[in-house]
């Protein structure tokens, strides 16, 4: 099975691996989990949850967008958020809500929320991935 990794123009680029995967075949899409970064790697939303899950799920959609995808075609998501605790869960999907309005539908494929102690970047609260396959 051929494997082909893409940059994305409108996310940061990252020497140690690519942002997205793509098996041929079936069309399985694999997006690196995204963090708040903007196009330049400026970390959107310090200390606010709920604008880095929206900025988090935006950098999903645009590294699917660059592949020929949307969030329609997310099978799967992986959530990782630092320091999890329910009461954290209004922030989160007040992230998911600004976003779903921003992309036009609300994206709720199957996932994962996962409570990590840490993430790469310190201003990083939260990390998502996704599988997605595209016709």
């Amino acid at each position: 099975m051929a494997i082909t990794l893409v940059n994305p123009s409108g996310l940061p680029e990252i020497d140690a691996y690519r942002q997205v995967s793509i098996a041929t075949g079936s069309k399985l899409v694999f997006v690196a989990g995204q963090v708040s970064w903007d196009a330049d790697g400026v970390t959107v939303g310090a200390g606010d949850l709920a604008a880095q899950v929206e900025q988090c799920y935006l950098n999903v959609a645009t590294a699917l967008a660059e592949v020929g995808g949307s969030f329609g075609d997310v099978a799967k998501l992986t959530v990782y958020v630092v320091d999890w605790s329910p009461d954290k869960m209004p922030a989160f999907l007040e992230g998911v809500s600004r976003a779903a309005a921003k992309l036009g539908g609300t994206p709720v494929p199957p996932g994962t929320l996962l409570g990590v102690a840490a993430l790469d970047v310190p201003d990083h609260l939260v990390e998502l991935e996704a599988t997605a396959v595209i016709d």
